[in-house]
């Protein structure tokens, strides 16, 4: 079961999920908020449009799940500084449903995912798991209580959990077009049209910009192998790319040019976000990182490909 199974990183799990023998049925739940149908086009899933705050509906599609992989969350720091309700709601109370709909449902091994935000105004880095966490933003709070709701029925009630801290996914399938847009969807989608790109402050933030289809093995492996741990795990594996470096790479990739528009540095944006992966390896030590320039190559590749079907969709 994919909650969130429609958007980003929810699709492309199914799609590798849809690959693996031992993966006999894929459902998705989903309110095509932010997702869409048609990123699950060939997939023989088990759809149910709704909200993971329905519980009714929760309970229909936990029926007989191995495992829960709940991606279902309303994205974006800036969204969460525009309307916090919304993202505690989505976020937090979401998981908390999320977990009581897996408790009713029997022993269901439910892997989430948490976010880098929760580490903040921390400065130290890398970003290790004993950190402790600084929100600098209602959207980090918001997945900072859904960590802690999955250790506590961890604790509580023997609930088998996997939280994981997501860094800066990318890849294919992720939205361009609202203003919410992560930096690499946002600025190929600029660099494919001919258009400047929009930078938040002088681009010498780094971020620890992790592919999608990284992020997809892991997820894929720990829910095959149904890995358990009520601490939280880093997600990616201590890269340390400046938004300068990132356009530079972006412009060796497309072959072009790219015209910089420099705003204010955004409300709850840390500077500088880099993990260490030494949980993650421990854990899975046969998953390496896709490099960065082949995983750029690899979207842009999928963007230009899909450039006449693919419809970005502002959040509701």
């Amino acid at each position: 079961m994919i909650t969130g199974g429609a958007g980003f990183i929810g699709s492309n799990l199914a799609h590798s999920l849809a690959q693996c023998p031992e993966v006999s049925e894929i459902r998705v739940v989903d309110d095509l908020s932010t997702g869409t149908r048609s990123n699950l086009t060939g997939l023989g899933v088990h759809f149910r449009e709704g909200s993971v705050l329905d519980a009714d509906l929760l309970d229909r599609a936990f029926r007989d799940v191995d495992t829960i992989v709940h991606l279902a969350a309303l994205p974006s720091v800036p969204r969460s500084v525009k309307a916090p309700l919304a993202s505690h709601h989505a976020n937090a109370t979401g998981t908390l449903s999320v977990l009581e709909a897996a408790r009713r449902a029997g022993d269901v091994h439910v892997i989430a995912a948490s976010s880098s935000s929760v580490y903040g105004s921390n400065p130290e880095l890398p970003k290790h798991e004993r950190l402790r966490p600084s929100p600098m933003s209602p959207y980090a709070a918001s997945k900072l209580a859904a960590e802690a709701y999955l250790g506590a029925y961890h604790h509580s009630y023997g609930l088998p959990v996997l939280p994981f801290r997501f860094f800066n996914v990318y890849g294919p399938r992720q939205s361009t077009g609202s203003a919410y847009a992560a930096v690499v969807p946002a600025w190929i989608s600029a660099a494919l049209s001919e258009q400047s790109v929009v930078v938040h402050g002088d681009g010498t933030q780094t971020r620890d910009f992790t592919y999608v289809g990284t992020v997809c093995r892991v997820l894929t492996q720990a829910a095959l192998h149904r890995v358990v741990t009520p601490d939280p795990v880093n997600l990616a594996h201590g890269t340390h790319t400046s938004l300068r470096t990132l356009l530079t790479e972006l412009e060796r990739a497309t072959g072009t040019t790219l015209r910089r528009r420099h705003t204010a540095p955004r409300t709850g944006d840390v500077q500088h976000s880099r993990a260490d992966p030494a949980r993650l390896r421990a854990l899975f030590p046969g998953i390496e990182a896709t490099p960065l320039d082949e995983g750029l190559r690899r979207t842009i590749a999928w963007f230009a490909d899909h450039s006449n079907e693919f419809t970005p969709r502002e959040p509701r």
